[in-house]
C-alpha cells in the first residue's frame, strides 16, 4: 500500500538514464512529479510515458519536474528514453528499495500468475518536499491529463 499524502516524501538517491546520482532533495523548491511504472518499453508504461512526453510543455509551465521511476537498468532506461524521446529523467531502481520505501512493490496478476511487481503509482510532491497527492491504479493513457487536471485545480 503506498504512503499516505501530507507526510513528507521519503528522500532518496537513484542513477538516472544517464547513469548521474539524483537525489529527490534536490528538486526542493520545485513540485515533482514521481510515477513509478512496471518496466521500459511495455505497452502501458509506453503509454504513460508517451503522454507525459506530449504534454511535458504545460508540466514545465506548471513548474513541475517529471521524474519516472522502474526498477529497470540505466542501460534499459537510456534506450527507452531514447526510442520515446523522453524529456524528462529516468530513475534506476534496481533492487526496487525506492519502491518498497513508497509502498508500491507488492503482490500482482497476470493471465492468472502471481508475482511481485511494481504498483503503478504516481505521487505529487510539493515544493517543501510532502506528498500532496497520491494516483493509485493508474490508467497509462487517461493518467497524464488527470495529474494536469489535479494540478491546476490546486
Amino acid at each position: 500500500m503506498p504512503i499516505d499524502a501530507g507526510i513528507s516524501a521519503p528522500d532518496f538517491e537513484l542513477l538516472d538514464d544517464e547513469g548521474r546520482p539524483r537525489k529527490l532533495s534536490d528538486f526542493r523548491g520545485s513540485d515533482v512529479l514521481l510515477y513509478f511504472y512496471p518496466a521500459d518499453d511495455t505497452p502501458g508504461c509506453t503509454k504513460e510515458a508517451c503522454h507525459f512526453r506530449d504534454d511535458y510543455s504545460a508540466y514545465e509551465k506548471a513548474g513541475v519536474v517529471i521524474l519516472g521511476v522502474s526498477p529497470d537498468s540505466v542501460a534499459s532506461h537510456a534506450k527507452f528514453k531514447k526510442k520515446f524521446n523522453l524529456p524528462f529523467p529516468l530513475l534506476a531502481d534496481e533492487g526496487h528499495v525506492i519502491c518498497d520505501k513508497y509502498g508500491v512493490w507488492g503482490p500482482k496478476k497476470l493471465m492468472g500468475r502471481e508475482y511481485e511487481g511494481v504498483l503503478r503509482t504516481t505521487f505529487l510532491i510539493d515544493k517543501q518536499g510532502n506528498i500532496a497527492r497520491v494516483f493509485e491504479h493508474v490508467r497509462p493513457a487517461e493518467h497524464s491529463a488527470e495529474v494536469l487536471a489535479a494540478i491546476s485545480a490546486a
